[in-house]
């Protein structure tokens, strides 16, 4: 990966077809990815959020996208980091990407009362079966 252009996991609503994939859009998918385990997902408001849980067993499920620099701005702005809702930090994927070094967005706020999605797969269309 060259020194512009940064490995992003993106699970939520910046999948592809999902509601802010716009946002990304212009950049470039590489592969429908997973993490390892130690990772939750949880429905935040009608998006969801990533924090670090080492009791979690299954991981996350997203994509994996290469962006340049303006795209990584535009995206952090997006995801709220001056706001201090997420950060960006590295993540690690199950292989064949495992070695890679690749970023998501780590939710900062409390997952107190936030439902947990078990399946680690945040809809393209936003719909969470009950």
């Amino acid at each position: 990966m060259s020194e512009d252009r940064t490995l992003l996991f993106i699970y939520g609503t910046l999948k592809t077809g999902a509601s802010n994939h716009a946002v990304l859009a212009d950049q470039e998918f590489i592969a429908a990815v997973n993490t390892i385990p130690g990772s939750r997902l949880y429905v935040v408001a009608d998006y969801p959020g990533v924090v670090k849980d080492p009791t979690d067993k299954h991981g996350v499920q997203g994509e994996l996208w290469s962006v340049d620099n303006d795209a990584l701005a535009r995206l952090d702005a997006f995801e709220g980091l001056p706001e201090k809702l997420y950060r960006r930090d590295r993540v690690t994927l199950a292989s064949p990407h495992e070695s890679t070094v690749v970023e998501t967005y780590y939710y900062l706020r409390t997952t107190r009362g936030r439902r947990p999605i078990i399946s680690g797969n945040w809809p393209t269309d936003g719909r969470l079966v009950p």
